[in-house]
Protein backbone atom coordinates (compact mmCIF):
# COMPACT_ATOMS: atom_id res chain seq x y z
CA UNK A 1 0.00 0.00 0.00
CA UNK A 2 1.65 3.41 -0.76
CA UNK A 3 2.13 5.99 1.84
CA UNK A 4 0.31 8.74 2.86
CA UNK A 5 1.32 12.35 1.67
CA UNK A 6 2.50 14.48 4.48
CA UNK A 7 1.38 17.67 4.56
CA UNK A 8 3.85 19.15 7.17
CA UNK A 9 2.47 22.84 8.34
CA UNK A 10 -1.85 23.91 8.24
CA UNK A 11 -1.43 27.42 7.23
CA UNK A 12 -2.60 29.15 3.91
CA UNK A 13 -0.32 27.20 1.76
CA UNK A 14 -0.28 23.57 3.63
CA UNK A 15 -4.05 23.70 3.93
CA UNK A 16 -4.90 24.28 0.46
CA UNK A 17 -1.56 21.51 -0.48
CA UNK A 18 -3.71 18.86 1.66
CA UNK A 19 -7.35 19.81 -0.28
CA UNK A 20 -5.89 19.47 -3.50
CA UNK A 21 -4.03 16.35 -2.89
CA UNK A 22 -6.90 14.40 -0.90
CA UNK A 23 -9.27 16.08 -3.52
CA UNK A 24 -7.17 14.30 -6.35
CA UNK A 25 -7.47 10.59 -4.82
CA UNK A 26 -4.41 10.93 -2.74
CA UNK A 27 -4.22 9.40 0.87
CA UNK A 28 -3.50 12.84 2.79
CA UNK A 29 -2.03 13.48 6.47
CA UNK A 30 -1.86 17.18 7.68
CA UNK A 31 0.40 17.68 10.12
CA UNK A 32 0.46 20.87 12.29
CA UNK A 33 2.81 21.95 15.37
CA UNK A 34 -0.21 24.42 17.14
CA UNK A 35 -3.74 23.32 18.16
CA UNK A 36 -5.15 24.66 15.35
CA UNK A 37 -4.88 25.22 11.86
CA UNK A 38 -4.40 28.39 10.08
CA UNK A 39 -2.96 30.40 12.80
CA UNK A 40 -1.68 32.68 11.00
CA UNK A 41 -4.89 33.36 8.42
CA UNK A 42 -6.19 33.92 11.63
CA UNK A 43 -4.21 37.41 12.20
CA UNK A 44 -4.66 38.31 8.70
CA UNK A 45 -6.05 41.93 7.58
CA UNK A 46 -6.01 42.26 11.81
CA UNK A 47 -8.49 39.13 11.70
CA UNK A 48 -10.47 40.63 9.05
CA UNK A 49 -8.56 38.32 6.37
CA UNK A 50 -7.28 39.93 3.64
CA UNK A 51 -7.93 36.83 1.13
CA UNK A 52 -6.68 38.09 -1.71
CA UNK A 53 -6.11 40.81 -4.32
CA UNK A 54 -8.34 41.55 -7.43
CA UNK A 55 -7.87 42.43 -10.96
CA UNK A 56 -5.89 39.91 -13.44
CA UNK A 57 -3.07 37.55 -12.09
CA UNK A 58 -1.12 38.89 -14.39
CA UNK A 59 -1.34 42.72 -12.35
CA UNK A 60 -0.68 40.17 -9.18
CA UNK A 61 2.26 38.64 -10.80
CA UNK A 62 3.59 42.48 -11.63
CA UNK A 63 3.68 43.16 -7.98
CA UNK A 64 6.32 40.99 -6.94
CA UNK A 65 9.63 41.58 -8.31
CA UNK A 66 10.70 39.66 -11.35
CA UNK A 67 12.36 37.20 -10.80
CA UNK A 68 9.76 36.22 -8.20
CA UNK A 69 6.68 36.85 -10.35
CA UNK A 70 8.46 34.23 -13.06
CA UNK A 71 8.53 31.91 -10.49
CA UNK A 72 4.90 31.98 -9.27
CA UNK A 73 3.27 32.61 -13.32
CA UNK A 74 2.36 28.99 -13.31
CA UNK A 75 1.32 28.70 -10.05
CA UNK A 76 -1.08 31.73 -10.82
CA UNK A 77 -2.53 30.64 -13.46
CA UNK A 78 -3.03 26.95 -12.37
CA UNK A 79 -5.10 28.20 -9.20
CA UNK A 80 -6.28 31.87 -9.63
CA UNK A 81 -7.32 34.46 -6.94
CA UNK A 82 -11.12 33.97 -8.82
CA UNK A 83 -10.66 30.03 -7.88
CA UNK A 84 -9.64 30.65 -4.24
CA UNK A 85 -12.80 32.65 -3.83
CA UNK A 86 -15.00 30.51 -5.13
CA UNK A 87 -13.94 27.86 -2.36
CA UNK A 88 -15.42 30.12 -0.36
CA UNK A 89 -18.49 31.40 -2.24
CA UNK A 90 -19.89 28.18 -2.92
CA UNK A 91 -19.84 27.44 0.98
CA UNK A 92 -22.11 30.93 1.61
CA UNK A 93 -19.24 33.58 2.44
CA UNK A 94 -19.71 36.67 0.79
CA UNK A 95 -17.19 39.22 -0.17
CA UNK A 96 -16.12 42.78 -1.43
CA UNK A 97 -13.14 44.52 -2.99
CA UNK A 98 -12.46 47.87 -1.39
CA UNK A 99 -11.14 50.50 -3.59
CA UNK A 100 -7.74 49.67 -3.44
CA UNK A 101 -8.43 46.25 -5.16
CA UNK A 102 -8.04 43.89 -1.57
CA UNK A 103 -10.56 41.36 -1.00
CA UNK A 104 -12.45 40.37 2.04
CA UNK A 105 -15.41 38.55 3.51
CA UNK A 106 -18.48 40.59 3.92
CA UNK A 107 -18.93 41.61 7.31
CA UNK A 108 -19.66 39.95 10.28
CA UNK A 109 -17.93 36.95 8.51
CA UNK A 110 -14.35 37.36 9.25
CA UNK A 111 -10.64 35.31 9.03
CA UNK A 112 -12.08 32.51 11.46
CA UNK A 113 -15.15 31.82 9.43
CA UNK A 114 -12.25 31.27 6.47
CA UNK A 115 -10.59 28.86 8.33
CA UNK A 116 -13.82 27.05 9.29
CA UNK A 117 -14.68 26.84 5.19
CA UNK A 118 -11.48 25.62 4.04
CA UNK A 119 -11.46 22.73 7.40
CA UNK A 120 -14.67 22.13 6.05
CA UNK A 121 -12.94 21.36 2.88
CA UNK A 122 -10.28 19.41 4.05
CA UNK A 123 -13.00 16.93 5.96
CA UNK A 124 -15.25 16.48 2.97
CA UNK A 125 -11.74 15.57 1.06
CA UNK A 126 -10.82 13.03 3.65
CA UNK A 127 -7.27 14.75 4.70
CA UNK A 128 -6.37 13.37 8.63
CA UNK A 129 -5.38 16.04 10.33
CA UNK A 130 -2.58 15.83 13.23
CA UNK A 131 -2.52 19.10 15.50
CA UNK A 132 -0.51 19.39 18.10
CA UNK A 133 2.21 17.22 16.18
CA UNK A 134 5.95 19.16 16.12
CA UNK A 135 7.86 18.06 13.35
CA UNK A 136 11.69 17.28 14.20
CA UNK A 137 12.84 17.63 10.83
CA UNK A 138 12.92 15.52 7.06
CA UNK A 139 14.09 12.08 7.12
CA UNK A 140 16.24 11.94 3.43
CA UNK A 141 17.78 8.59 2.39
CA UNK A 142 20.07 8.30 -0.97
CA UNK A 143 18.61 12.03 -2.03
CA UNK A 144 14.95 10.84 -1.40
CA UNK A 145 12.24 11.66 1.76
CA UNK A 146 11.28 8.42 3.68
CA UNK A 147 9.28 10.01 6.43
CA UNK A 148 8.93 12.74 8.84
CA UNK A 149 10.59 12.60 11.77
CA UNK A 150 8.41 13.64 14.96
CA UNK A 151 9.33 15.27 18.28
CA UNK A 152 9.73 12.33 20.62
CA UNK A 153 11.54 9.94 18.57
CA UNK A 154 8.51 9.34 17.16
CA UNK A 155 8.61 8.71 12.27
CA UNK A 156 5.72 9.28 10.10
CA UNK A 157 6.44 7.09 6.68
CA UNK A 158 6.43 9.10 3.51
CA UNK A 159 7.50 9.00 -0.18
CA UNK A 160 6.07 12.13 -0.67
CA UNK A 161 6.13 15.09 1.64
CA UNK A 162 4.81 18.65 1.24
CA UNK A 163 6.90 21.55 3.51
CA UNK A 164 4.74 24.35 3.81
CA UNK A 165 5.82 25.07 7.53
CA UNK A 166 5.49 29.15 6.41
CA UNK A 167 8.77 31.36 7.38
CA UNK A 168 9.70 33.15 10.53
CA UNK A 169 7.10 36.63 11.22
CA UNK A 170 5.06 36.05 14.14
CA UNK A 171 6.88 32.92 15.57
CA UNK A 172 3.63 32.88 18.08
CA UNK A 173 1.79 31.39 15.09
CA UNK A 174 4.50 28.66 14.88
CA UNK A 175 6.48 29.79 11.96
CA UNK A 176 9.72 29.83 13.97
CA UNK A 177 11.61 29.41 10.75
CA UNK A 178 12.15 25.53 11.31
CA UNK A 179 11.99 24.26 7.31
CA UNK A 180 14.89 26.86 6.59
CA UNK A 181 17.16 25.00 9.31
CA UNK A 182 15.89 21.29 7.52
CA UNK A 183 16.24 22.97 4.12
CA UNK A 184 19.84 23.91 4.49
CA UNK A 185 21.35 20.86 6.42
CA UNK A 186 20.08 18.97 3.27
CA UNK A 187 21.52 20.91 0.39
CA UNK A 188 19.18 23.74 -0.54
CA UNK A 189 20.14 27.29 -0.26
CA UNK A 190 18.30 29.94 2.16
CA UNK A 191 18.29 33.09 0.59
CA UNK A 192 19.37 35.31 3.75
CA UNK A 193 16.47 36.70 5.87
CA UNK A 194 14.98 40.57 5.17
CA UNK A 195 12.05 41.69 7.05
CA UNK A 196 9.33 42.42 4.91
CA UNK A 197 5.59 43.83 5.56
CA UNK A 198 7.14 45.42 8.88
CA UNK A 199 6.09 47.98 11.06
CA UNK A 200 9.18 50.74 11.72
CA UNK A 201 10.32 51.24 15.00
CA UNK A 202 11.76 54.75 14.95
CA UNK A 203 14.14 57.62 16.40
CA UNK A 204 13.05 59.70 18.05
CA UNK A 205 10.60 57.53 19.58
CA UNK A 206 6.99 59.15 19.40
CA UNK A 207 5.20 60.29 22.17
CA UNK A 208 3.29 57.81 24.17
CA UNK A 209 0.04 59.71 23.27
CA UNK A 210 -0.09 59.00 19.69
CA UNK A 211 -0.07 55.26 19.77
CA UNK A 212 -3.26 54.51 18.36
CA UNK A 213 -3.20 57.38 16.66
CA UNK A 214 -4.28 57.15 12.59
CA UNK A 215 -3.76 58.95 9.51
CA UNK A 216 -5.82 58.23 6.53
CA UNK A 217 -4.99 58.11 2.76
CA UNK A 218 -1.03 59.70 3.73
CA UNK A 219 1.76 59.03 1.46
CA UNK A 220 4.89 57.61 3.65
CA UNK A 221 8.18 58.29 1.74
CA UNK A 222 12.06 56.47 2.59
CA UNK A 223 14.15 58.57 2.21
CA UNK A 224 18.03 57.90 2.27
CA UNK A 225 19.87 59.83 5.02
CA UNK A 226 23.57 60.58 3.73
CA UNK A 227 26.42 60.45 6.07
CA UNK A 228 26.42 64.00 6.82
CA UNK A 229 23.10 63.56 8.08
CA UNK A 230 21.45 65.54 5.10
CA UNK A 231 18.37 63.98 3.63
CA UNK A 232 19.29 62.45 -0.22
CA UNK A 233 17.12 60.53 -2.45
CA UNK A 234 13.57 58.60 -2.04
CA UNK A 235 14.12 54.60 -1.85
CA UNK A 236 10.79 54.28 -1.78
CA UNK A 237 6.74 55.08 -1.18
CA UNK A 238 3.09 53.75 -0.41
CA UNK A 239 -0.08 54.99 -0.39
CA UNK A 240 -2.71 54.50 2.38
CA UNK A 241 -3.48 54.64 5.92
CA UNK A 242 -0.23 54.74 9.07
CA UNK A 243 -0.41 53.93 12.72
CA UNK A 244 1.26 55.15 15.51
CA UNK A 245 2.92 52.72 17.61
CA UNK A 246 4.74 53.09 20.94
CA UNK A 247 7.46 52.42 18.88
CA UNK A 248 7.39 53.78 15.73
CA UNK A 249 4.43 53.73 12.88
CA UNK A 250 2.51 50.65 11.50
CA UNK A 251 -0.61 50.13 9.06
CA UNK A 252 -0.34 49.76 5.49
CA UNK A 253 1.92 52.56 4.59
CA UNK A 254 4.88 51.47 7.23
CA UNK A 255 4.65 47.73 5.64
CA UNK A 256 4.61 48.75 1.87
CA UNK A 257 8.35 50.77 2.72
CA UNK A 258 9.64 48.45 5.63
CA UNK A 259 11.28 45.64 2.69
CA UNK A 260 13.19 48.52 0.78
CA UNK A 261 14.74 50.26 4.31
CA UNK A 262 15.25 46.23 5.65
CA UNK A 263 17.41 45.27 2.56
CA UNK A 264 19.62 49.07 2.82
CA UNK A 265 20.96 49.97 6.75
CA UNK A 266 18.03 51.15 8.01
CA UNK A 267 19.77 53.53 9.98
CA UNK A 268 20.76 55.06 7.14
CA UNK A 269 17.10 55.78 6.49
CA UNK A 270 14.48 58.38 7.57
CA UNK A 271 10.54 58.41 6.74
CA UNK A 272 8.62 61.53 6.04
CA UNK A 273 4.52 61.48 5.67
CA UNK A 274 2.93 63.80 3.17
CA UNK A 275 -0.70 64.35 4.38
CA UNK A 276 -2.12 66.03 1.42
CA UNK A 277 -1.19 63.68 -1.17
CA UNK A 278 -3.95 64.77 -3.59
CA UNK A 279 -2.58 68.21 -3.41
CA UNK A 280 0.21 69.70 -5.49
CA UNK A 281 2.50 71.90 -3.24
CA UNK A 282 1.62 74.72 -5.16
CA UNK A 283 -2.25 74.44 -4.91
CA UNK A 284 -1.99 73.47 -1.28
CA UNK A 285 -0.11 77.44 -0.63
CA UNK A 286 -2.35 78.83 -2.60
CA UNK A 287 -5.11 77.53 -0.52
CA UNK A 288 -3.21 78.35 2.76
CA UNK A 289 -2.83 81.57 1.72
CA UNK A 290 -6.37 82.05 0.52
CA UNK A 291 -7.30 80.53 4.24
CA UNK A 292 -5.36 83.41 5.98
CA UNK A 293 -7.09 85.60 3.88
CA UNK A 294 -10.98 84.95 4.51
CA UNK A 295 -10.34 83.96 8.20
CA UNK A 296 -7.56 86.58 9.52
CA UNK A 297 -8.68 86.16 13.06
CA UNK A 298 -9.10 82.07 13.03
CA UNK A 299 -5.89 80.11 14.53
CA UNK A 300 -3.99 78.70 11.61
CA UNK A 301 -4.32 75.46 13.19
CA UNK A 302 -8.20 74.91 12.30
CA UNK A 303 -6.41 74.64 8.55
CA UNK A 304 -3.99 72.23 9.74
CA UNK A 305 -7.38 70.24 11.82
CA UNK A 306 -8.76 69.31 8.49
CA UNK A 307 -5.55 66.93 7.00
CA UNK A 308 -4.58 65.79 10.74
CA UNK A 309 -6.08 64.05 13.72
CA UNK A 310 -6.63 67.05 16.29
CA UNK A 311 -4.00 65.00 18.13
CA UNK A 312 -1.41 65.55 15.40
CA UNK A 313 -2.26 69.21 15.16
CA UNK A 314 -0.03 71.22 17.50
CA UNK A 315 2.87 68.82 16.79
CA UNK A 316 2.62 69.10 12.81
CA UNK A 317 2.67 73.40 13.69
CA UNK A 318 5.69 73.01 16.04
CA UNK A 319 7.43 71.08 13.37
CA UNK A 320 7.00 73.86 11.00
CA UNK A 321 8.32 76.46 13.81
CA UNK A 322 4.70 77.71 13.68
CA UNK A 323 2.95 78.54 17.79
CA UNK A 324 0.28 76.48 17.29
CA UNK A 325 -1.69 80.11 18.23
CA UNK A 326 -0.46 81.78 15.13
CA UNK A 327 -3.69 84.22 13.90
CA UNK A 328 -4.11 83.39 9.72
CA UNK A 329 -3.26 87.38 10.21
CA UNK A 330 0.26 86.91 11.21
CA UNK A 331 1.24 83.97 9.14
CA UNK A 332 4.17 85.26 7.02
CA UNK A 333 5.49 84.10 3.69
CA UNK A 334 8.58 82.11 5.30
CA UNK A 335 5.92 80.56 7.97
CA UNK A 336 3.40 79.45 5.01
CA UNK A 337 6.32 77.89 2.91
CA UNK A 338 7.55 75.55 5.91
CA UNK A 339 3.92 74.77 7.15
CA UNK A 340 3.34 73.49 3.49
CA UNK A 341 6.95 72.34 3.11
CA UNK A 342 5.62 69.82 6.62
CA UNK A 343 2.00 68.79 5.15
CA UNK A 344 3.88 67.28 1.69
CA UNK A 345 6.85 65.84 3.86
CA UNK A 346 6.61 65.79 7.74
CA UNK A 347 9.97 64.23 9.13
CA UNK A 348 8.74 61.74 11.37
CA UNK A 349 12.44 60.40 12.03
CA UNK A 350 15.20 58.28 11.65
CA UNK A 351 14.55 54.23 11.28
CA UNK A 352 15.88 52.65 14.32
CA UNK A 353 14.74 48.87 13.57
CA UNK A 354 12.95 46.90 11.21
CA UNK A 355 11.61 44.19 13.24
CA UNK A 356 12.12 40.97 11.38
CA UNK A 357 9.70 38.90 13.78
CA UNK A 358 6.85 41.53 13.78
CA UNK A 359 6.58 40.90 9.90
CA UNK A 360 3.44 40.02 7.94
CA UNK A 361 5.93 38.11 6.04
CA UNK A 362 9.78 37.91 5.73
CA UNK A 363 12.11 37.90 2.11
CA UNK A 364 13.94 35.51 2.01
CA UNK A 365 14.17 31.99 2.47
CA UNK A 366 14.70 28.63 0.21
CA UNK A 367 16.18 29.57 -3.07
CA UNK A 368 13.50 30.17 -5.94
CA UNK A 369 16.20 27.91 -8.54
CA UNK A 370 16.68 24.97 -6.68
CA UNK A 371 12.27 24.69 -7.03
CA UNK A 372 10.27 23.58 -9.97
CA UNK A 373 8.03 26.30 -10.52
CA UNK A 374 6.15 24.15 -12.98
CA UNK A 375 5.37 21.36 -10.24
CA UNK A 376 6.89 22.75 -6.83
CA UNK A 377 9.27 20.20 -6.55
CA UNK A 378 12.67 19.92 -4.97
CA UNK A 379 15.39 19.76 -7.38
CA UNK A 380 17.67 18.49 -4.57
CA UNK A 381 15.40 15.78 -2.93
CA UNK A 382 13.12 13.72 -4.42
CA UNK A 383 9.40 13.50 -3.27
CA UNK A 384 9.87 16.89 -1.69
CA UNK A 385 7.64 20.04 -2.36
CA UNK A 386 7.89 23.07 -0.97
CA UNK A 387 5.61 25.93 -1.50
CA UNK A 388 4.12 29.21 0.65
CA UNK A 389 6.24 31.28 2.68
CA UNK A 390 9.37 28.88 2.99
CA UNK A 391 10.20 30.42 -0.21
CA UNK A 392 11.78 33.27 -1.09
CA UNK A 393 9.03 35.29 -1.66
CA UNK A 394 7.58 38.63 -0.86
CA UNK A 395 4.66 40.60 -2.06
CA UNK A 396 3.72 43.57 -1.49
CA UNK A 397 0.85 44.84 1.45
CA UNK A 398 -2.82 43.97 0.25
CA UNK A 399 -3.44 40.15 -0.25
CA UNK A 400 -0.55 39.19 -2.92
CA UNK A 401 1.33 37.40 -0.34
CA UNK A 402 -1.68 35.06 0.97
CA UNK A 403 -2.99 34.47 -2.85
CA UNK A 404 1.23 33.24 -3.30
CA UNK A 405 0.09 30.43 -1.07
CA UNK A 406 -2.63 29.64 -2.30
CA UNK A 407 -1.69 29.06 -5.91
CA UNK A 408 1.70 27.11 -4.43
CA UNK A 409 -0.13 25.33 -2.63
CA UNK A 410 -2.42 23.99 -5.11
CA UNK A 411 0.01 23.35 -7.48
CA UNK A 412 2.41 21.65 -5.04
CA UNK A 413 -0.99 19.35 -3.97
CA UNK A 414 -1.58 18.46 -7.68
CA UNK A 415 2.23 17.45 -8.20
CA UNK A 416 2.15 15.26 -5.23
CA UNK A 417 -0.67 13.52 -6.04
CA UNK A 418 -0.08 12.60 -9.60
CA UNK A 419 1.47 9.39 -9.55
CA UNK A 420 5.42 9.78 -10.79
Amino acid sequence: MESPILVVGGGAAGMIAAWRAAQLGADVTLVEKKGRLGTKILISGGGKCNLTHAGTMQSIEAKFRPNEGRFLRPSFYRFTNEDFLRLLTERGMEVYTRPDGRIFPVPPTDAKDVVAILESHLRDAGVKTLLDTPVAGIHIENGAVHGVELEGERFLPSEKVILAVGGSSYPATGTTGDGWKWMSSLGHTIVPLRAALAPLYLDPTPPAEWSGIALRDAVLRARRLNADGIIGKERMRWRGDMLWTHKGVSGPTALGVSREIAEAIPENSIVEADVAPNEPQDALTEKLLMFCKDYPRRNVSEFIGSYVPERLVDPLLLSASVPPTTKGAYLGQKERNRLVAVLKGWNLGRVRHVPLERGEVVAGGIALEEVDAQTMASKRISGLYLCGEILDIAGPVGGYNLQAAWSTGFVAGSSAATPS
